[in-house]
């Protein structure tokens, strides 16, 4: 998992190191999704209550929400959590066993976390494509044992090795969209008279409008494609790419699910978190400590 060092960054605010940071995360996040494409669907560990073992535990989640919560006990008690760019999906965990570490002061003080929407799309939306051709590949098999119906599709057991590649994922996602807070502050900072006219309204699509540019997108939306599309091939031995190994449906990797998970998710859902953060910019400010923002 990518992490920054914020002990040691001079500028953790620079739009130019944060745009490398997530150009970075792009390569994460399309390498998890390739590991997670090998295996089937396995919709049931995304269901609550659908493991007996899990009932028995007296825990009412689904296996994934269960591996989250074991994966993030640990994490919290080694402080992952108090870094400004970490972010968990389980709530009530453990204090650190350690001290905080004394980060620079770099976000404003807040509250906003995208995971519970970042689970919902990502298991509901992007699980079922990325895994579809392991999901057909395994009912092929199972119909060659005499396996038909219902029985054939989505699920190959292997639910550990699955949830334990959705972690990951959605580790890489969630550090990606909350990136945004990164990006806001940077703005505001730069230049508070444009923003907070806008914050004070409040003005949701004016704020948006001044974060938002839409050839920068276009170039990600371009840069995505042509990384998942290198990324999908096979390599020989001396590290060639063996040609036309991403074709005919042998791609290691749906190219155009990945461009659309970004499209229409992690970028609207990044920007729903900076528009977010930004209007509670101001939050317990005097006015005067407002107007000192753009004096």
């Amino acid at each position: 998992m990518l992490s920054q060092n914020f002990m040691l960054e001079k500028d953790p605010l620079s739009l130019e190191r944060i745009r490398q940071i997530l150009v970075r995360l792009e390569d994460t996040i399309i390498f998890d999704l390739i590991e997670r494409a090998q295996f089937a669907h396995n919709p049931r560990i995304y269901i609550r209550g659908s493991f007996e073992e899990l009932r028995d535990m007296e825990f009412d989640g689904s296996w994934l929400e269960w591996f989250l919560k074991e994966i993030e006990t640990f994490h919290a008690r080694a402080r992952r959590y108090t870094s400004p760019d970490e972010y968990p999906f389980t709530s009530n965990l453990p204090v650190p066993v350690l001290l905080p570490l004394a980060f620079p002061k770099i976000l404003y003080p807040n509250t906003i976390n995208a995971n519970p929407s970042i689970l919902s799309f990502y298991t509901r939306s992007i699980v079922p494509r990325i895994t579809r051709r392991a999901t057909l590949a395994l009912a092929a098999i199972k119909r060659s044992n005499g396996i038909i119906g219902d029985e054939e599709y989505e699920d190959d057991g292997n639910y550990g090795s699955a949830a334990t590649i959705d972690v990951e994922v959605l580790q890489a996602i969630s550090k990606r969209v909350h990136y945004g807070k990164f990006v806001s502050e940077s703005k505001f900072i730069a230049n508070p008279s444009a923003f907070i006219p806008h914050i004070l309204t409040p003005n949701r699509a004016a704020l948006e409008a001044l974060i938002t540019k839409p050839e920068v997108e276009r170039k990600l939306l371009q840069r995505l494609r042509k990384k998942a599309a290198i990324y999908a091939q096979e390599f020989s031995a001396d590290g060639d790419a063996i040609v036309n190994s991403h074709m005919n449906g042998s791609a290691k990797i749906d190219v155009d699910g990945v461009v659309e998970l970004y499209e229409s998710y992690i970028i609207p859902l990044t920007k729903e978190v900076e528009v977010d953060y930004l209007l509670h910019r101001l939050d317990g400010l005097s006015q005067e400590e407002i107007d000192a923002l753009t004096a």
